[in-house]
């Protein structure tokens, strides 16, 4: 049997093609089929409900755009649609993309990200931890609402944890949560979360 390689796409196409289309990734030329579910999508609604809150009771410049892709890096063709991102308006008029598509290149335009794990939990816990760390993201929360990432991440015995990353240096560390637990951060200092807030009904 002969194999035929998966021809791999650029940022410009990927942008062209499946640009308006929400549930693909890009992950080094591949397109990567996020298939979320109902509970997912719950969750990542109610954190972007309390974190929009959270934005207007502190009138912070921050926006919630409804759909969104990040560039990691400018030389490898990845695109990644992070759950929830939190954006700095002002910022947005030094992003070459965003009069045009909803792209965001720079990570001084980002003030957070939120990933909700699903059953490809590798990439929330390290390749996203990277490619957001690189880009310069200054905090990225992580929701593992059923306890599915390896025991090396969550612990054990695995349970639901949120995570929250902190960038300090080039890295991030991380500060888990878990149910019953007042989320800390430090993005919002004052807001009044819990892991058990988020998760579905």
């Amino acid at each position: 049997m002969a194999y035929t390689p998966l021809r791999l796409l650029s940022f410009e196409e990927f942008i062209q093609q499946y640009g308006d289309q929400s549930r693909y990734e890009l992950a080094n030329g591949e397109i990567i089929d996020m298939e979320p579910t109902g509970p997912h999508e719950a969750v990542a609604g109610k954190v972007a409900s309390k974190v929009s809150l959270e934005i207007d009771r502190q009138n912070l410049p921050f926006l919630i755009p409804k759909s969104c892709i990040l560039r990691p890096s400018g030389d490898e063709a990845t695109a990644r649609r992070p759950d929830v991102i939190v954006l700095d308006e002002a910022a947005l008029m030094n992003e070459p993309y965003w009069q045009q598509e909803p792209v965001i290149v720079r990570g001084e335009s980002v003030k957070m990200v939120v990933e909700v794990v699903s059953t490809n939990w590798e990439n929330d816990y390290a390749r996203k931890v990277e490619e957001y760390a690189l880009m310069g993201i200054a905090e990225y929360w992580i929701i593992d609402f059923r306890g599915l990432g390896g025991i090396r991440f969550i612990g054990d015995p695995k349970q639901p944890t949120f995570t929250v990353n902190q960038r300090v240096g080039k890295l991030y560390e991380p500060q888990q949560f878990r149910l019953g637990e007042n989320i800390i951060s430090p993005l919002f200092p004052h807001i009044n979360l819990r892991l058990d807030d988020v998760l579905p009904r």
